[in-house]
């Protein structure tokens, strides 16, 4: 049985005529896109898509399962729409808090998905710091937000009325400039090696970059640059211009604008999970269903 999601970008680089467009339309990353497409191929055991300089074209086997794919992806589009009508998911307002890196980099497929299923419920993305976020669930003032903790550190404090639910756990990573000696190697960098490197300190005073910071400056990391408020962009621009290393999210330093070396800490016992907040004693068919398919979606992240 052939993916749905596969099948969707199958039928989207037909229309487009590149993964890059196509992926561009679908709110994905082309590496994204293009290992969804490799999948669709294994499964259909053959090749479907033939990649030039210029875009892609579809094969015969290609173009056959797309006049399929359609067929099944309009019965499955009939289908959400009849379950929304039954389960109160059409029209209304879904309201959404996320942090800044979340909203640019693992938000936007799930909206895509959501939207889809759902045309009729208006979205309304917000920008919060993860506490923030909290207390605006707890406060009525968006339906979920997403937030972050990072460990070793202090538990998010959660006001009576709201949970999380984590959904994706990644490492903090060493960042630095390009060819720096301690991202050169590939083996797990133990954390004694940061001992007198200058380090990007970031928001050492907040309550969530506590904790790493303590664990930094235990490993002897010389603060040389001080960055008081959460903004991993800068971070990984000072980083790039040799200013010093920083220890940053993952998925931050995978998606820097400027180029950084990246590698691997000893032991992996610097993370970041991230989770949905939600009200425990207001929670909506439309909240619970976004909830189930940021699940589905991070899930998807965290295996990539």
């Amino acid at each position: 049985m052939y993916d749905p999601t596969r099948l969707a970008a199958l039928v989207a680089v037909a229309e487009a005529g590149s993964i890059t467009r196509a992926a561009e339309r679908l709110g994905y990353t082309t590496p994204a896109l293009s290992q969804q497409l490799a999948k669709l191929e294994r499964e259909a055991g053959t090749a479907l898509l033939v990649r030039h300089h210029r875009g892609a074209r579809l094969t015969g086997a290609g173009e056959l399962l797309v006049v399929r794919a359609r067929r099944v992806l309009d019965e499955l589009e009939r289908a959400r729409h009849e379950l929304a009508r039954l389960t109160g998911l059409s029209g209304g307002t879904l309201r959404l808090g996320t942090f800044q890196t979340a909203g640019i980099h693992l938000l936007p497929p799930a909206l895509s998905a959501f939207r889809r299923a759902h045309p009729d419920v208006e979205l309304t993305v917000s920008d919060y710091e993860p506490s923030a976020g909290v207390t605006a669930v707890a406060a009525g003032g968006v339906d979920l937000a997403l937030t972050h903790a990072y460990q070793p550190g202090d538990p998010i404090p959660l006001p009576s009325s709201v949970d999380i639910e984590p959904i994706l756990v990644e490492e903090l990573v060493l960042v630095s400039a390009p060819g720096h000696v301690l991202t050169s190697g590939t083996a797990r960098l133990p954390l004694a090696e940061l001992a007198g490197q200058p380090l990007i300190s970031m928001a050492p005073d907040a309550p969530a970059r506590r904790g790493v910071e303590a664990m930094l400056a235990r490993a002897g990391a010389m603060p040389s640059v001080l960055v008081p408020t959460p903004g991993y962009l800068l971070v990984c621009a000072l980083a790039s211009a040799g200013l010093g290393v920083a220890v940053v999210p993952e998925m931050v330093a995978h998606t820097s604008v400027t180029p950084v070396g990246v590698r691997a800490l000893e032991g992996a016992e610097l993370r970041r999970t991230i989770s949905v907040a939600y009200r425990t004693d207001e929670m909506s068919p439309t909240a619970d269903a976004f909830r189930a398919l940021l699940r589905g979606t991070f899930s998807r992240a965290q295996q990539s």
